[in-house]
C-alpha cells in the first residue's frame, strides 16, 4: 500500500446538467480537498427538481451492475457519501453495497435527504422514512436538516426548540447508530437573522453549537455544499467542531459571494467564486460548546 495514496470517497448522488447541486458540487470540493471521487449516480437529470421541467433517467437499474464491476475491479474506497435517494429499492441497494466494500476504518457520512419546512419532499412516501432509518444504523456521520430529524425520530415536527430539547433529539439519533449527529437549519429563537448548526459527538460526549447570519436568499444545493465540506474536513483530520465552522463559513462565503448579482438563484451559490477558499485556514472560530 502506497503511503501517500489519494483516498477514494465513493459519492452516491444524482447529476444535474444545471443547477449546482448533488455531484455537480460534490465532485469539485471533495477533489478540491485532495479526494478522489468515484460517483455511484442515481439518475441524470437535465436540470435539479427545483425547475419547472426537467428530464429524468432514473439509474436504478444501472447502480448493482456498477457495484458488481467494482467488485471485479477489487476497488477499495476509503469513504462512502451518499445524499438523495429516490426511492425505498435505492437506499436498499445503497445499504448493501456499503455492507459489502466497507472496511473498519472506512468512514460512512449519510445526508438523509427526505424533506424540509416541516413536510416530506414531493413523491416520498413513509417507506422512504422507513428505509433511511435502516440506511442511518450503518452512518458514521449523519447530517439531517431539522424536518428530516423529526422524521427519523418519528415524533411531530417543531420549528423553535431550546438546546436541552435540540441536546436531547441528537442524542436520540446517535443512539440508533451514528457516532456524529448534525442538524442543519435550525432557526434562532427571537432573531430570525440567524440560524444555528447543531452537532453531538458520542465520542467523547459533546455538543457543539455554530450560529452564523441568515441571508434572504434561497439556493439550491447549499445542503449538498455543507455536507461535502464536512466528509472533506473529516477525512482531513478535522475535529468536528473546526469542520463545523469550515462548513459554515465555506456556505456563507458562497451566499455573500453570490447574493449582491441579478441572478437566477436556482442555479445555485456561485461555487467557483469560493472553492479556492478551501485552502485557507479558518479566519475566525465561531463554534460553541453547549
Amino acid at each position: 500500500m502506497y503511503a501517500n495514496k489519494v483516498k477514494k470517497v465513493v459519492a452516491v448522488h444524482d447529476l444535474s446538467g444545471v443547477g449546482r447541486v448533488s455531484l455537480t458540487v460534490v465532485i469539485p470540493i471533495l477533489s478540491s480537498m485532495g479526494f478522489q471521487v468515484c460517483p455511484l449516480p442515481t439518475a441524470v437529470l437535465s436540470s435539479h427538481t427545483q425547475y419547472p421541467e426537467f428530464s429524468f433517467l432514473d439509474l436504478t437499474d444501472e447502480m448493482p451492475k456498477i457495484i458488481s464491476e467494482w467488485k471485479k475491479l477489487e476497488v477499495q474506497f476509503d469513504a462512502f457519501y451518499t445524499g438523495y435517494l429516490g426511492s425505498p429499492r435505492q437506499i436498499h441497494i445503497v445499504s448493501d453495497f456499503i455492507d459489502d466494500f466497507r472496511r473498519p476504518d472506512g468512514l460512512v457520512v449519510v445526508d438523509p435527504v427526505l424533506g424540509d419546512n416541516g413536510r416530506l419532499y414531493a413523491n416520498f412516501h413513509e417507506s422512504m422514512i422507513d428505509e433511511m432509518k435502516h440506511l442511518i444504523t450503518k452512518a458514521d456521520v449523519v447530517t439531517p436538516n431539522l424536518t428530516e430529524l423529526f422524521y427519523l425520530l418519528g415524533i411531530p415536527y417543531k420549528e423553535m426548540n431550546t438546546d436541552e430539547e435540540l441536546k436531547a433529539y441528537l442524542r436520540q439519533l446517535s443512539d440508533c447508530g451514528p457516532e456524529v449527529v448534525i442538524i442543519t437549519s435550525v432557526p434562532v429563537r427571537d432573531d430570525k437573522h440567524k440560524t444555528s448548526v447543531y452537532a453531538y459527538n458520542r465520542n467523547g460526549n459533546r455538543y457543539w453549537k455554530v450560529t452564523c447570519p441568515y441571508l434572504p436568499a434561497h439556493y439550491p444545493g447549499t445542503g449538498d455544499t455543507f455536507t461535502s465540506v464536512i466528509t472533506g474536513a473529516l477525512l482531513q483530520g478535522d475535529s468536528l467542531p473546526i469542520a463545523l465552522d469550515r462548513a459554515t463559513q465555506f456556505i456563507l462565503q458562497g451566499i455573500r459571494a453570490t447574493f449582491g448579482y441579478e441572478y437566477d438563484n436556482r442555479e445555485g451559490i456561485q461555487l467557483e467564486k469560493v472553492l479556492h477558499n478551501l485552502d485557507m485556514p479558518i479566519q475566525i472560530c465561531s463554534y460553541e460548546f453547549i
